[in-house]
């Protein structure tokens, strides 16, 4: 059995059980009869090496998976995580699959297609979860976008978040006590410090973010926003919601409305422009005012020869 081949194992496993329970003998016809397991040119699959998948399995994607009681050989998830978790694990199991594919035959590589970026700021990545697991200190130079500034930082790390391909540390900032949020790519000179910090009050970040899109992180109360999409538009936007309180308010021959409960950030706003055409908003007024603003602004710098 091939040793970079694992996660693709677990990933199968889970799915087969996921199904329904299946003794050993069907686990492993499933497996020797999936695609995965023929380009890997892999034949056999032993019932210990089930009994030690299973237990992997466990540890690594929080999946119990147990054998019925008496006379009943057959295997069967035990229990589930919760949604997050679960919504973290699938995302986590998609990423191995592919990466073992590529892995597993070279030549896949022909056929898949990446984005070509370097990623920035990952190199800090362990360290940073060593820091919030441990309740360390970090200090670091940030750069500052807005006016081209670098500025030291002091900070007390809690989180790390992702939003729209870049990662985020979610921080108290111990000069203000103020919860901000820095961009991973924007962080150099990264010390985790001896100095530890004690919690004084639990952050609810889930709830903090629950209402936001993207990474800022507002106190303001949310407020229900309508756009209008065209139906092919509207497709993508059901199979892929822009926020996880998006729903269907109602449909006619030639829309689709949708409707949110979020608080309408500058990202929101960007996101809604990048539709152009496909998608207009209808409520709440002052959010039509900012877009319309923002088009206006964007048809005069094409109209003013002079604008550099």
């Amino acid at each position: 059995m091939k040793k970079d081949f694992y996660l693709t194992r677990y990933a199968l496993i889970i799915k087969r059980l996921e199904r329904s329970p299946a003794t050993y003998p069907e686990i492993e016809s499933y497996l020797l009869g999936s695609f995965e397991f023929q380009d890997a040119n892999i034949t056999g699959y032993s019932i210990r090496t089930l009994q030690r998948d299973i237990r992997d399995i466990a540890n690594l994607f929080n999946f119990d998976i147990h054998n019925k009681k008496k006379g009943d050989n057959r295997y069967y998830i035990e229990s589930r995580p919760v949604m997050e978790v679960d919504e973290y694990n699938q995302r986590l199991l998609e990423s191995f699959q592919i990466m073992n594919a590529v892995n597993a035959q070279p030549d896949f590589a022909e056929f898949i297609h990446l984005e070509n970026r370097t990623p920035r700021g990952i190199q800090n990545f362990y360290d940073l979860l060593f820091a919030i697991r441990n309740k360390k200190i970090l200090e670091f130079r940030y750069f500052k976008y807005k006016d081209q500034t670098t500025t030291s930082r002091k900070v007390r790390p809690l989180a790390l978040k992702e939003s729209k391909d870049r990662w985020y540390l979610i921080a108290k900032d111990t000069k203000d006590e103020k919860l901000k949020a820095f961009g991973l790519d924007r962080i150099s000179d990264l010390t985790v410090t001896k100095a530890g910090f004690r919690q004084e009050q639990t952050i609810n970040l889930k709830e903090h973010f629950k209402n936001a899109f993207g990474i800022m992180n507002l106190e303001e109360e949310p407020e229900k926003i309508v756009i209008r999409s065209t139906k092919e538009q509207a497709e993508y936007l059901k199979s892929s919601p822009l926020h996880h309180s998006q729903k269907i308010e109602k449909e006619t021959d030639s829309s689709v409305y949708f409707a949110y409960d979020l608080y309408p950030t500058y990202d929101f706003i960007q996101e809604i422009l990048s539709f152009g055409n496909q998608v207009k908003v209808m409520e709440p007024q002052m959010l039509i005012g900012k877009v319309k603003e923002m088009l206006k602004k964007s048809v005069q710098q094409y109209d003013d020869p002079s604008a550099e």
